[in-house]
């Protein structure tokens, strides 16, 4: 169950402030809207719109500046409000908190009549508009909240699926996933979780679960042990806010240290207080994804200054004495040692220093002093990644269109003890139609893209050899394999000789896959049989015949 405050932002500058809430207010960050009165929408006021065009469309506007901690501090009257009728509350940020639905359902006679009975409660107790939603998973039910639905059980994943894409609140992947032809949650949860991860990192693959609604069971969320709690005691008491909010400061970078040692990262914060005269105060914030230090230190400000400041409407009074001990616990942790992120950072300063010094490196030793590899179709390891100088389009220079199999509805199998019947794999100019001068020109439908039949079997080589080893493959008594005209083999391969190293038993092979590129034009023509063998050692590699030379082309891992 969550319970969603539309407009906080603005309903924070009307406690606080004293800001109207009912006539046109716009609260701005870095000169842009991020939330707008009911009535400064009714005149054309949209969230992302500069000052000027906000002010051009709504002349009598009021500008208000964002402030988090003003927010923080008007929430915690509704969230005390919540806690007085139902217990476990997660604080998601200000304006949006979550709870378990299934004891104030139980208590107050059905989902449908504990969401009511919150609504009521909120809106005696603070004078606050509230909506709640509830569903499988807290993501799932923040988007039920903004419509004030109950989304039956089991009926999560087909909410979700119609639901757009940018309901992930991840802008930077949100675009990224829409100039993929991605547009809604359903469409994104349909990706591999193993390409997610691979393609968008860490961060990716959580909004790809939440995105399935599976946000209901974290990944590896668990109760941590005692000693990675961190606790503090002060001689003075803390009353200030500043003081508090420098304490808090430390203490949280102390905890995310302890947690970075253990390979852990903190999903929800417990942050409690002890005030001089004994008082407890206790309150959990939760987060989707995962919390840094500043992140950390900044909802312990928040609550601090929460907790301290007692000038708001509908609030509990604060503490009769200053606090005299501070405790973070660590309430979920998500293990954090399989996150790899990128060499220079996947955004920020660091990505824009190693930008400008690939840069100063290609001015002074050339534009092909610094490369990077792009994907293009092929039939062979060899071209199939093309490398490309830094700063230049990474567009395929022979794109292809995606299939599972080399030869579509034919199932290979890369090593077996006996070799596999080949299949001859012949090109014309129609199927490469990318360098040749003969592509046609179409004015009424787009080109297709061509597959590759008769491509290397999946797996792919885990290294391409810039240049290919000679080598020698030997049948049992000792004479060199070759591949007549008829595709069929001399001999069973026993044996490989790479350059001049003794020979190494070959313990399983596959092939040949013979393929003729390029028949029309002989001074490109290319003919060759390519194998895999795995060699006594360990090794797995992949072999080439061409011309009766043998090579190995590339290794597998």
């Amino acid at each position: 169950m969550v319970v969603w405050c539309p407009d906080w932002p603005v309903v924070a500058a009307e406690i606080v402030l004293g800001t109207p809430a009912a006539q046109p207010v716009i609260v701005l960050l870095g000169n842009r809207v991020i939330a707008c009165s009911e009535a400064a929408r009714r005149e054309g006021v949209r969230r992302g719109l500069r000052r000027r065009e906000a002010q051009s469309r709504c002349p009598q506007v009021v500008a208000v500046e964002h402030d988090p901690g003003r927010d923080a501090r008007a929430f915690e009257a509704v969230v005390a409000a919540v806690e007085e009728v139902a217990v476990g509350v997660e604080v998601i940020r200000p304006g949006a908190l979550a709870l378990s639905a299934r004891g104030p359902s139980r208590y107050f006679g059905g989902e449908e009549a504990a969401a009511e009975r919150i609504v009521e409660q909120v809106a005696q107790a603070c004078e606050v508009e509230s909506q709640v939603g509830i569903a499988e998973g807290v993501f799932a039910a923040g988007l039920a909240a903004r419509g004030g639905q109950v989304i039956p059980p089991g009926g999560t994943p087909g909410f979700l699926r119609g639901q757009p894409v940018e309901a992930i609140e991840r802008p930077e992947l949100t675009d990224l996933l829409k100039r993929l032809g991605l547009k809604t949650l359903g469409e994104f949860a349909a990706l591999p979780a193993g390409d997610v991860l691979t393609r968008f990192g860490f961060d990716g693959a959580l909004a790809h679960r939440l995105a399935a609604g599976m946000d209901h069971r974290p990944l590896a969320v668990r109760r941590p042990p005692p000693d990675l709690e961190v606790t503090e005691t002060y001689d003075e008491p803390l009353e200030r806010v500043d003081v508090a909010a420098f304490a808090g400061r430390a203490l949280a970078e102390r905890l995310h240290d302890k947690l970075a040692a253990h390979g852990l990262a903190c999903t929800r914060l417990g942050i409690e207080a002890v005030t001089a005269n004994g008082q407890e105060l206790h309150r959990v914030w939760r987060h989707d994804g995962m919390l840094t230090a500043a992140a950390i230190a900044e909802r312990v400000r928040w609550q601090l200054d929460g907790w301290l400041t007692g000038a708001r409407r509908g609030a509990p009074a604060r503490p009769t004495a200053g606090l005299v001990r501070l405790r973070l616990v660590p309430d979920g942790v998500l293990v954090h040692l399989g996150l790899q992120p990128g060499l220079w950072g996947d955004a920020g300063a660091d990505r824009e220093r190693a930008h400008r010094a690939f840069s100063r490196v290609q001015g002074l030793l050339g534009p092909e002093s610094v490369v990077t590899p792009v994907f293009s179709g092929g039939r062979n390891a060899d071209d199939q990644i093309r490398l490309v100088p830094w700063g230049d389009e990474r567009d395929p220079h022979r794109p292809a269109a995606p299939h599972s199999d080399p030869v579509p509805g034919v199932r290979t199998h890369p090593v077996l003890a006996a070799h596999t019947e080949p299949t001859l794999a012949i090109t014309g100019p129609e199927e490469q139609g990318h360098d040749d001068g003969r592509r046609r020109k179409r004015t009424v439908k787009p080109p297709v893209l061509p597959p590759w039949p008769g491509r290397l079997p999946k797996p792919a080589p885990a290294l391409v050899l810039a240049r290919p080893l000679a080598a020698v493959v030997l049948d049992g008594m000792g004479e060199t394999v070759g591949v007549s005209a008829r595709l069929e083999l001399t001999g069973a391969p026993a044996a490989l000789i790479i350059e001049r190293a003794h020979p190494v038993a070959i313990t399983g092979w596959a092939g040949p896959w013979p393929v003729e590129e390029r028949w029309w034009a002989p001074a490109e023509s290319r003919r060759r049989a390519r194998f895999q063998v795995t060699l006594q050692d360990g090794r797995a590699l992949l072999l080439s015949l061409a011309a009766g030379h043998w090579a190995v082309e590339a290794i597998y891992d």
